[in-house]
């Protein structure tokens, strides 16, 4: 069995770098959960920079976790939950490749072998 994906390598690659960012994770956690937001909202939440939460939403937009859009002279920040559920696939997927593994394993270790003398 091996895992596969919806998304392509690069892909996921972008998404798994983009999630590596505790900023980033929280980013996404906060337009996740809640209304869209503009990227000065959420840069008032974090001790930076407005340009580095920007570049940090640059790097999630670019993984596709969330789009942003110009609404007035706010550039808003929406979550994109469906790429998110392609990365969970690919992980439940690995997740159970690897609980197979153990069974397969857990059932040799199980099976009675003689002993050798």
């Amino acid at each position: 069995m091996v895992a596969r994906s919806q998304l392509s390598d690069t892909q996921l690659n972008r998404v798994f770098r983009a999630l590596a960012d505790t900023t980033r994770r929280d980013i996404v956690a906060r337009v996740m959960s809640g209304e869209p937001a503009s990227v000065s909202m959420l840069a008032s939440r974090y001790a930076m920079s407005f340009a580095a939460v920007q570049k940090h939403v640059a790097v999630l937009e670019e993984a596709g976790l969330v789009s942003k859009h110009t609404q007035g002279r706010e550039r808003i920040v929406r979550a994109n939950p469906e790429q998110l559920a392609r990365a969970r696939a690919l992980l439940l997927q690995l997740e159970r490749l690897c609980v197979s593994r153990f069974s397969q394993l857990d059932a040799i270790l199980a099976e009675p072998h003689p002993l050798k003398q």
